[in-house]
This record gives C-alpha cells, structure tokens and sequence, in this order.
C-alpha cells in the first residue's frame, strides 16, 4: 500500500540509478543535521552499560548473601565498618546495534503538511543513533551493507558506505546478526502486514532483540483530499481515480489505523519496541524514544 496522493511511476533500472544519485548528494548534509540532533540529546544519554562479566570496574555496591564471596574487596570493605562491598564490572559480552532503513519509493513521499520526506527523516534518525551508539563505545553496523564498526566516527562511516550503495528496498537475509545484537528497523512498513509480521518474526526466531520506527507523514493519517483524485502506487504504478475522494476518508483512516496497531500488537508480542513517528515533528523526539526503548533493553 502507497501514500495516497503520491502519483509516481513503476521504478525502472534507470530510475533506481537517478534516485541513487540524488540520495547520494543529500546523505552529506543529512549526516551533518543527525549530529546536530544528537548532539541535542548527547547531554542525556548515559549510555547502555550493564552488570556483568568483564573486566573494567564499574561500581561498589553492598554484598548479598549467597554471593561468591571471591568478588568482595575487602579494602573497599575495610573502610566502612557497616557493609560489605563487592565491585561489579562492567557487562562486556560482544554487542552490535545494527542499523538498517526502507528505502522502497513509498518512502520519498513528502506532503506540504510535512517538513521532510519520510526516508530524509529515517536516515537522520538512524546517523544520529550511530553517532550516539558510537560516543557510548558500541559497534555499530548498517545491516546488509557493513561490518560493525567500533569507532567514534562510526556514523560518517556508515554515510560513506550509503553513498556507494544502492539503495536498500528489500530487507536483507541478515546472516550476522545474533542474540548479542540489537536491530533498529526504520520503515513506514506499508507492505502488507502478514509480510511485515513474517518478518519480524523470523528475526526474534534468531535471538535480536529489536526495535521498529514506523515513519508516518501527516497526511497518511489524516486523508485530506477531496473531490477528484487520482492516486498512484509508488511500488507498482497502479493508478486508481477516485470521483469524490471524501468518500473514502472513515475507511481510509480505519484501515490505516488497524496497520499501525497490528504491526504495534507483533512487536509487543515478541517483546521488542515500536516507535511511531511523524515527519511533521522534530527528529529529536523520535530519536530521545529511541535512545529510551535500547536502555531499557539493555538493564
């Protein structure tokens, strides 16, 4: 299913270089707004560290009883006549945070009521958690398309590598990622909801835990249209002509809205977060619910 009100043609192999030109062009300024974003946030993200096996000091916290009494350290302890004190280290199991965006036609779709396009948004908000991902120490790798990356400048990186793809319209088979990986899935998920289900479902069958932004531009909710209209299918061409579009707007936004909450139902279900945001609001929002769902994930 297409944003209504978006009249584009079946892509062919000539569209999908031009459109991977144009993107290519824009990535460069679209980084440099997702460190801005970040950069907005920065000053409250404390990182995703965990109690756990490894070997950098974390915290003194009070010994429990039935604990292994060799984690104790008893010069900490000696100084307080009180408590027993054990240190905790910090969790150091191999992690990855993967990234990865739709970027099937549907996802060029700006309305007037919009200020970007929904997949201009999507890769803002995905450079923006690199750059974050990056600042805490945490690998970070473009699904399908990179290796992890461990390195401050991980979201240019990934950037760099976005430049000289094409662009990703279908879900990649995904062979690395396993139960030490988180996977931020960016989409305004219009395919059929059976499909979408699928494949969530295959993913969580592997471990990951994941975490889905449903992109959503204004109108897609709303239906504003009126009188007659034609309507196109980005994915496939398919033009339909509505007489008095107005007819539509309660089963339109009935439908729409059971998308949504059905795609919100599976997530639940698997136990992963889901994250609806529109284009009409400030990225910063999308990204602080982001940044919130993986640190709750990560206690």
């Amino acid at each position: 299913m297409a944003p209504l009100g978006a009249i584009v043609q079946r892509e062919s192999g000539r569209d999908t270089i031009e459109r991977a030109r144009a993107r290519a062009s824009l990535i460069p300024s679209l980084l440099v707004e997702a460190q801005r974003v970040a950069n907005t946030v920065f000053s409250g993200w404390h990182g995703r560290r965990k109690r756990g096996v490894g070997e950098n000091f974390w915290q003194f916290r009070p010994y429990t009883p039935g604990e292994n009494m060799s984690r104790i350290d008893w010069r900490r302890s000696a100084r307080d006549e009180s408590h027993i004190y054990v240190q905790d280290k910090e969790w150091q199991a191999t992690h990855t945070v993967w990234l990865w965006v739709d970027e099937s036609p549907s996802m060029l779709f700006k309305s007037d009521a919009a200020t970007v396009a929904k997949q201009s948004r999507a890769l803002v908000l995905a450079f923006a958690m690199a750059e974050l991902l990056a600042k805490s120490g945490e690998r970070v790798g473009w699904l399908g398309l990179t290796r992890p990356i461990l390195s401050r400048n991980a979201a240019e990186k990934l950037a760099e590598a976005l430049i000289l793809g094409k662009p990703q319209t279908e879900f990649p088979k995904a062979p690395d990622l396993g139960q030490h990986s988180d996977l931020i899935i960016i989409s305004d998920f219009l395919d059929p909801v059976e499909q979408v289900s699928g494949q969530l479902e295959s993913l969580f069958k592997r471990g990951t835990r994941g975490h889905v932004v449903q992109m959503v531009d204004p109108v897609e909710e709303v239906f504003p249209y009126k009188g007659r209209v034609e309507f196109s299918d980005p994915e496939t061409g398919e033009k339909f002509t509505a007489g008095n579009a107005e007819m539509l707007k309660a089963q339109y936004e009935a439908e729409i809205a059971a998308r949504s909450e059905a795609i919100r139902q599976t997530t639940n279900k698997l136990g992963w977060s889901f994250t609806r945001h529109h284009t009409d609001r400030l990225a910063s929002e999308a990204l602080v619910q982001l940044h919130t769902h993986l640190g709750e994930r990560a206690l």
